[in-house]
């Protein structure tokens, strides 16, 4: 019940959270209206959303002053997730994490899951919201769960992915 509960906490503040480390600037209000990005010119930064709180963006150039900030000792790397198997409550490999969906330069809005096959051969990736993966770290190490089976994540939509690009 503990690792379950350590689980929830990771997942929660981790996966559902800010995809990279941001500024401490202050939330908006919930009504407040945000901007919509838009693919900006040539040589434009992307604008931030509204309240100042920007993520990454697609420039020619960066125009931003560098920030620095420090991660919380909860927080999980990208690279800590990317590759490990995807275990479900009867500790079975049902996939691998395969990467991460970031919206607008700052928030994991899914995990790219590679589903089936064998040797690379017949696989094919799902999206899987990030709420639904639970963490649990024993002995320095990570171990990523849902609760599903693999049949479930091979007949759940396609999601087009290509690694290479």
């Amino acid at each position: 019940m503990k690792n379950l509960a350590l689980g929830v906490f990771l997942a929660g503040s981790v996966l559902a959270g800010p995809a990279l480390a941001q500024d401490k600037a202050p939330q908006p209000p919930a009504d407040a209206q945000t901007n919509q990005m838009k693919t900006p010119s040539a040589g434009t930064a992307m604008p931030t959303t509204a309240g100042g709180m920007g993520g990454m963006t697609m420039a020619d150039t960066a125009t931003a002053k560098i920030k620095f900030v420090t991660a919380k000792p909860a927080e999980v790397t990208s690279s800590k997730l990317v590759g490990k198997n995807l275990y479900n409550n009867k500790n079975e490999s049902i996939g691998e994490v395969e990467d991460l969906v970031i919206d607008n330069g700052k928030t994991v809005t899914g995990v790219v899951v590679s589903v089936g096959g064998f040797l690379g051969m017949g696989e094919r990736y799902v999206l899987v919201d990030p709420s639904s993966i639970f963490l649990h770290k024993a002995d320095g190490k990570l171990k990523a769960m849902v609760d599903t089976d693999k049949d479930a994540l091979k007949n759940a939509p396609e999601f087009k992915y290509n690694k290479n690009s």
